[in-house]
């Protein structure tokens, strides 16, 4: 008789805002050929040589600005994810991993083998497909899984981008804010290298256009394609929402290096609204199901303040769904699917 288990997959965090624990994070992160895909020596020297003599005590600096007392706030989030969703299905072991450092892949796979799972519903809390996240995290779990356990059988949820009840959950988790006076929303998706576009896609068919849907619904390309999924989130959500076509925007955040990202970058838009009459903005992040740090520092800190500077009145950060009632609903339903018999 099988056994049931759900693993749900975040991206990860430091063990601790010590420089350590972020260098130990951020050489981890760095190395996975999907985040930075150079080839490995290429890489390796990137990685240890430009990046971590300095990044790691910067980045352990922003991380003490959103610390709490029980350690990262995704971390926290995620497991507080995994407890609702463990009295949601009593019958399932589900377990929480990382794709990067605590708790690890390793040991999660480790405990569902122990308690006997022979089936696994895999949920990656990333509604997007990105070579970086959704694919890093599948593939990772995949070859944990096959080395640890090849008896056990995985059943991933793809990618939920507009799915009906992660739209819902998402325009609930905002509600309180839209009701209130602003004069814009902006959506600040997760920005990748403009390549990742075309390496993710296994039918060669994605298109660069400026703006607007690059890949169609209906090709073969859109299953992989971030920027056209993103899109389609947004779409979804101002049409649920009854969003103005004037009254929103989009961009992308967190850039790395000098290459071309996707475009807009979400700092250099938000340094040009108050000069364009936007005084009050409000800004959402969709593709982070917890929030971390660049949503919470990023956006709802550093963002703020340069918004300030150029002129802005007040932003303000809609928190991720995190635990939202409605999202739990939300990630209950997508998961049911997927369970044998279910």
């Amino acid at each position: 008789m099988s056994k049931q288990g759900i693993l749900l997959v975040n991206l990860g965090s430091p063990d601790s805002t010590e420089v350590s624990a972020v260098r130990r994070y951020l050489r981890q992160f760095l190395m996975d050929g999907k985040v930075l895909d150079a080839p490995y020596p290429i890489r390796f020297c990137v990685v240890n040589f430009a990046i971590l003599p300095s990044r790691p005590k910067e980045s352990a600096e922003a991380y003490k600005k959103i610390w709490q007392p029980g350690g990262s706030p995704l971390v926290i989030s995620s497991r507080a994810i995994c407890d609702a969703m463990e009295e949601r299905f009593p019958e399932a072991v589900v377990v929480l991993a990382m794709r990067y450092q605590n708790p690890s892949i390793e040991s999660a796979v480790e405990k569902l083998k122990q308690q006997g799972v022979t089936d696994v519903v895999v949920v990656p809390l990333f509604p997007h497909y990105a070579m970086s996240s959704y694919e890093s995290a599948v593939e990772r779990v995949k070859v944990v899984a096959g080395k640890m356990a090849p008896e056990m059988s995985l059943n991933v949820v793809p990618p939920y981008y507009d799915d009906p009840d992660y739209i819902e959950s998402l325009v609930a988790s905002a509600a309180d804010y839209l009701s209130q006076d602003y004069d814009h929303l902006l959506f600040s998706f997760h920005g990748i290298p403009e390549r990742h576009l075309q390496k993710s896609d296994p039918a060669g068919g994605h298109r660069e256009i400026p703006e607007g849907y690059c890949c169609s619904q209906g090709d073969a390309s859109f299953a992989t394609c971030y920027r056209a999924q993103c899109f389609k989130t947004m779409d979804a959500f101002v049409k649920k929402a009854g969003i103005p076509n004037d009254k929103y925007s989009h961009a992308f955040q967190s850039r790395l290096g000098r290459e071309p990202w996707l475009k807009p970058y979400t700092d250099h838009v938000i340094d040009e609204m108050p000069a364009k009459g936007i005084k009050k903005l409000l800004v959402i992040c969709p593709v982070f199901i917890s929030d971390c740090l660049e949503t919470i520092e990023e956006i709802g800190m550093r963002g703020k303040e340069d918004f300030v500077k150029a002129g802005g009145e007040s932003l303000h950060l809609i928190p991720c769904l995190n635990e939202h009632p409605r999202w739990l609903d939300a990630l209950e339903t997508i998961t049911k699917r997927y369970l044998v018999g279910g």
